[in-house]
């Protein structure tokens, strides 16, 4: 593309020297000089001879020249003129030393001028019409290429990306691990009557590093790697689609064995028959023909399509039977193991210090995905170096969980001494009813500076990764969220708009346990609705109801029963600890932020399990923030020296 561009604009270059040329040649030619009648040469020459001063007279063909008195004159005759006879009529003596009368050669060659005058426009017009032919000649290659594949081949000189690179996913990496002995060695199952898999199918929420597996199939393989997105095959014009297929698949089975990456298949491969018409012809026309390239390999040539997609949901069937996609590799979310290995491999380029424990890093994050661990780890390294250090520390990576979860601090934002007192008892509200509850996650960290759209959260560490939830968990976890409510409602005897959200939420969770999981012990295991979607619509979700408006009343009554009993363990929970909870806020209030170290520290004091001082414990120095190098206050109770921190997640 550089190449073609330096080309055009050396050619416009020359253009338009060479036109400059012919039009300075043509309005601006050299001077001529000034021709006089033949008589008055003559004459001037007669009087120069009278006075003695003995002119010079040059003669070549038809141009005749006088130099008299250091002065020319130029003239011009006929092919018969003599100027013997015309000096000697005239009295003047030419072999005398009146005048001397020299004789040129006549020369037909033609001047440099006038070959420029000739030639040069001829030239110019040729070039030009060169330069157009080549023009529609490359419009006219790149209007026969418009149906041709766009994907980009991955070389050997590019950067490698191998399976040591990927972690988290050590299942789908097995899987891919035998494509790829498959491409390296096909002998080894075809002389068993194994056949080749014609298509992997990578399946997994956004971030789980479908993409960035397949990279790591490339560089292992060491085939021709053809990569190409599935809205590329995709225009506006009929057919064009179909033919990028064909194009593609024909290259690649010219490669084989290789392998085809075609990265959000869900695009194109969205299921027949659900679109309105329009561009949705050319969609379906381009999918018949992928279905058709896949089904048609011949079986000498090894060619693997790989695809990933987040929603497979929407594939058309015929696109995931056995011989189109004969593998589904599912990437979920990386487990604590996962997540540690994950951060170890972003972790390698950045300097970390000594106190940094990625095991603790990876137990505070549960729910992140590949791409938010790496995200993570370049978030405190903005931090660090926003604070002028030159590794990162525990600090920069947990304010960067903080940032991924709740947002940015705003430290800007003023909040009157009311809005903080309330905000301070809601979050306590929160923190001290996961604590008392026996099934709740344990408390991580409350604070009541405000982040996002957040004025303050309660964050709460998994002990473990939990894929099966139970209902009494559900039950605990409704009076956790409801705690803010019955704190506010306690003390100061009126609810704001603060959980507003905490409302929502339980709502949707109660709706979910009654609805979807069958907790409800009035309704029974049943599942009521039926959640589908609309395709032509976009991402737009339409539950189609499948009970009557009694039932509907009937799970309306049960939401609200989940709610209200709830709200009723929240508030018996508080009512019972209220000094506990005055005590917590207040001290929330005073220093804004605990940890589950001090939360906890605070608790026992008041129940009388812990002393107040506890002895040989050194009183801990105020903690710096780098960013606006103030002070934190020091805490009414001595605290054990640089407390690990401990996992964390979840925020309310």
């Amino acid at each position: 593309m550089n190449n073609r561009l330096v080309r055009n604009g050396f050619m416009y270059i020359v253009l338009a020297v060479a036109i400059l040329v012919v039009l300075f040649v043509m309005f601006n030619p050299s001077p001529r000089e000034q021709n006089v009648p033949i008589s008055t040469l003559l004459a001037e020459v007669q009087a120069a001879a009278d006075r003695g001063s003995r002119p010079q007279i040059r003669l070549g063909g038809t141009r005749v020249s006088a130099s008299v008195d250091g002065r020319t004159i130029n003239s011009v005759v006929d092919d018969n003129f003599d100027i013997g006879r015309e000096l000697a009529g005239r009295g003047i003596n030419v072999g005398g030393e009146q005048v001397t009368v020299e004789f040129d050669e006549p020369s037909n060659a033609p001047t440099i001028i006038s070959i420029l005058t000739s030639v040069l426009p001829l030239l110019v017009f040729i070039g030009l019409l060169i330069f157009l032919m080549r023009q529609a000649q490359g419009s006219n290659s790149q209007a026969l290429s418009f149906g041709r594949s766009r994907a980009r081949m991955v070389t050997a000189n590019r950067p490698k990306v191998t399976f040591k690179h990927v972690q988290g996913v050590d299942e789908a990496k097995q899987e891919l691990a035998e494509v790829v002995e498959f491409l390296k060695y096909p002998e080894k199952f075809t002389k068993i009557g194994a056949e080749i898999p014609k298509g992997v199918l990578l399946v997994g929420p956004p971030g789980t590093g479908k993409t960035y597996l397949s990279k790591a199939v490339a560089g292992e393989a060491g085939v021709p790697f053809f990569s190409i997105s599935g809205s590329e095959f995709v225009e506006m014009f009929v057919g064009v689609g179909a033919s990028r297929v064909r194009d593609l698949f024909e290259k690649a089975k010219q490669s084989a064995p290789s392998l085809v990456f075609v990265d959000e298949i869900d695009a194109v491969g969205r299921q027949r028959g659900a679109g309105l018409g329009g561009s949705h012809d050319e969609r379906e026309q381009t999918l018949n023909q992928i279905l058709v390239e896949m089904d048609g390999f011949e079986s000498e040539q090894t060619v693997i399509v790989l695809a990933a997609t987040n929603r497979p949901d929407v594939l058309d069937p015929a696109l995931l039977r056995p011989g189109r996609f004969d593998r589904r590799v599912t990437l979920d979310l990386p487990d604590i193991r996962g997540r540690e290995a994950i951060l170890r491999v972003h972790a390698r380029e950045k300097p970390l210090d000594p106190d940094v424990d990625l095991e603790t890093v990876g137990k505070q994050t549960p729910g992140f995905s590949g791409a938010d661990l790496k995200n993570l780890l370049n978030e405190a390294a903005i931090l660090a170096a926003r604070r002028n250090r030159s590794v990162l520390s525990m600090f920069e990576i947990e304010e960067a969980i903080d940032r991924l979860i709740a947002g940015p601090q705003r430290k800007s934002r003023v909040m009157s001494a009311q809005e903080k007192r309330v905000t301070a008892f809601h979050e306590i509200g929160h923190a001290l009813v996961a604590h008392m509850l026996k099934r709740s996650d344990p408390v991580y960290k409350v604070t009541i500076l405000p982040r996002g759209q957040m004025g303050g959260y309660t964050r709460l560490q998994p002990p473990e990764d939990r894929h099966l939830y139970t209902k009494s968990f559900f039950e605990d976890m409704l009076a956790m969220i409801m705690g803010g409510h019955a704190a506010e409602v306690l003390v100061f005897g009126e609810m704001s708009t603060g959980p507003s959200n905490d409302i929502q939420q339980a709502t949707e969770t109660a709706r979910r346990m009654v609805t979807q999981f069958g907790m409800s012990p009035k309704l029974g295991p049943r599942a009521f609705g039926r959640r589908e979607e609309l395709v032509f619509l976009g991402r737009d979700i339409a539950e189609q109801r499948n009970y009557s408006e009694r039932v509907a009343e009937e799970i309306d009554n049960e939401v609200s029963h989940f709610i209200d009993d709830a709200h009723r363990r929240a508030m018996d929970i508080l009512s019972r600890h209220h000094d506990l909870l005055d005590k917590l806020s207040e001290r929330l209030i005073e220093v804004e932020t605990l940890d589950a170290e001090e939360f906890t520290l605070l608790i026992d004091q008041h129940q009388g399990r812990a002393p107040i001082t506890p002895p040989d414990l050194p009183e801990p120095m105020p903690e710096a923030d780098p960013m606006d190098g103030e002070s934190a206050e020091a805490p009414d109770v001595q605290l054990p020296p640089n407390p690990k921190p401990r996992p964390a997640e979840g925020a309310v």
